[in-house]
């Protein structure tokens, strides 16, 4: 069997990160970590060839090689993956799809002339294809009925199939599923609120098998709350450790993690022992009664403030995702995450305006109140609500724009980067110092040209980071490249406007038209 794994493009997103990926040599920020673990999941006797769309296309002779032809989608690819689907049928392959649309809303995919649908986690699903397919069964839905697999089965996934110069950051994944029980979140509704972990062993087996292929750098790990079970991640981490040091930290690691980090200093003491240095954390709003609302209780037992401060003092940077548009939230929701920002000075702030995703909590108090609108249509940073909220619609359109258009500008989030560093703790662990490569150093020219001449920010660039090197010299390299992702937001904050503006203007247009009655 000759099995052609294709991954749909992204539209342009807050995490595209396409100029800065452009001043490095690279295409894509992540790796699609789902396809490679389906091909490690699938007999190793077949053959397999992968494709994503984010680095190039799918050549004829790919397609014409290919019995069958698999692909896995995030609800934000499902416009290109609608069309290599048609594309898939046109050229007469067999089609099979799985991932978290499928598995949300394959009822959506139904009229395609998709084969086979390999719903919930591939460990329980990809075996029942198999089956099918050795049946000569031509079509199946295949879903676990609620069943969780025991990840620690997991192969180590088939990071060869991988075009990985491409890519700045690898992937691994650790647990699946978080404890807690925000409404608006599908994570909880896919993998369930019971971590499942793998080994130490087995995830040090996949850091191996990335090192054995020459990856040095960045590693992401995915994990959607990376210390939902704290006590195993805890001898995890003991491991890695002694994993890092042994081969003088060839990886630097990112993750996911609730706010709850922040009170747990033996577990944060341990990340930055292994080389870890960013960790995105959902923040949603500084409004303690949206919080309360929206199920996130884990984000109102303690100052937020004090928590910010706790991580970033301890030598972990911060990243926090915001959203604008609860129930009872009350106007001016969008200056207030902006102040919290600068109050925090924490530089990234991923921002979108609330969506209720297919089958969480939300989505289904929702339908129940009959406030969904559209709820088939594409879902991203840059579309409007997908539901009546509670203050109107254009109100909330307009802060999100302005708040995003605050939070990018170039002085303010200069400024905005060097108060954060002044305070961020220095990294625990030392690597055997290396020349950077010539494209590195490219980068960091031309950063320091647009920034610190061609802008207006010239005299603000200068200054910070001479002073930077001079009162936290450890994290100047960090800095720098944290004043290089303005170089993205630029560009995706006017993509933003542009966007929001041309769907409120259609909005407001069918508000305006005449309902036709019956007579």
């Amino acid at each position: 069997m000759r099995v052609l794994l294709v991954y749909p493009l992204f539209p342009k997103t807050f995490w595209s990160y396409e100029k800065i990926l452009e001043l490095v040599g690279r295409k894509v920020l992540l790796p699609p970590l789902g396809l490679v673990t389906v091909a490690a999941i699938l007999p190793q006797t077949w053959e397999f060839r992968l494709v994503d769309r984010n680095i190039r296309a799918v050549t004829d002779e790919e397609w014409a090689w290919a019995d069958l032809v698999i692909f896995s989608a995030m609800i934000v690819q499902k416009e290109d993956l609608i069309v290599q689907i048609h594309e898939a049928k046109r050229r007469g392959k067999r089609v099979a799809v799985g991932g978290p649309y499928p598995t949300s809303t394959p009822q959506e995919l139904e009229d395609l002339g998709v084969d086979y649908f390999i719903l919930d986690e591939g460990e329980i699903t990809l075996p029942m294809l198999v089956e099918a397919l050795e049946r000569g069964e031509t079509s199946g839905k295949f879903t676990s009925n609620g069943e969780k697999p025991d990840v620690t089965n997991t192969p180590i996934p088939r990071y060869d199939l991988l075009e990985r110069d491409a890519y700045d950051s690898m992937s691994v994944q650790f647990s699946r599923g978080c404890p807690f029980q925000c409404e608006f979140c599908d994570i909880i509704v896919l993998y369930g609120r019971k971590p499942r972990t793998k080994t130490p062993e087995q995830l040090l087996a996949e850091l191996q098998t990335l090192y054995d292929l020459g990856w040095r750098g960045s590693v992401f790990m995915v994990d959607d709350n990376f210390i939902g079970n704290k006590r195993n991640v805890k001898l995890l981490l003991k491991a890695l450790q002694v994993w890092q040091r042994e081969r003088d930290y060839p990886f630097r690691f990112d993750t996911e993690a609730s706010l709850d980090l922040a009170d747990d200093e033996e577990l944060m003491d341990l990340m930055l022992e292994c080389n870890f240095a960013a960790v995105f954390m959902g923040i949603e709003t500084p409004d303690t009664e949206s919080l309360q609302l929206t199920k996130k209780f884990q984000n109102t037992r303690s100052s937020l403030l004090d928590a910010i401060d706790k991580v970033t003092h301890r030598g972990l940077r911060v990243i926090a995702g915001f959203i604008v548009g609860f129930d009872g939230e009350k106007s001016g929701a969008g200056q207030r995450i902006v102040d919290f920002a600068e109050i925090t000075g924490i530089p990234t702030t991923t921002f979108a305006m609330l969506q209720a995703l297919p089958n969480t909590a939300l989505w289904h108090r929702l339908e129940k109140e009959g406030r969904l609108r559209n709820p088939a249509a594409n879902i991203n940073q840059t579309t409007l609500m997908n539901f009546e909220p509670t203050r109107p619609v254009e109100e909330i359109a307009r802060e999100y724009v302005d708040a995003f258009r605050a939070l990018y500008d170039p002085v303010q989030y200069l400024n905005r980067v060097y108060r954060y560093f002044l305070k961020l703790g220095a990294p625990r662990v030392r690597p055997t110092p290396k020349f950077p490569e010539w494209i590195v150093i490219r980068a960091l020219l031309l950063v320091c040209w647009r920034q610190g001449v061609v802008r207006e920010t010239r005299w603000l660039f200068w200054h910070h980071l001479i002073s930077m090197a001079i009162r936290n010299p450890a994290v100047v390299d960090q800095y720098i490249t944290v004043c290089a992702h303005n170089e993205h937001f630029l560009e995706y904050r006017d993509i933003v406007k542009a966007q929001i503006e041309a769907q409120l203007q259609e909005y407001q247009r069918s508000q305006r038209e005449p309902v036709e009655v019956a007579v």
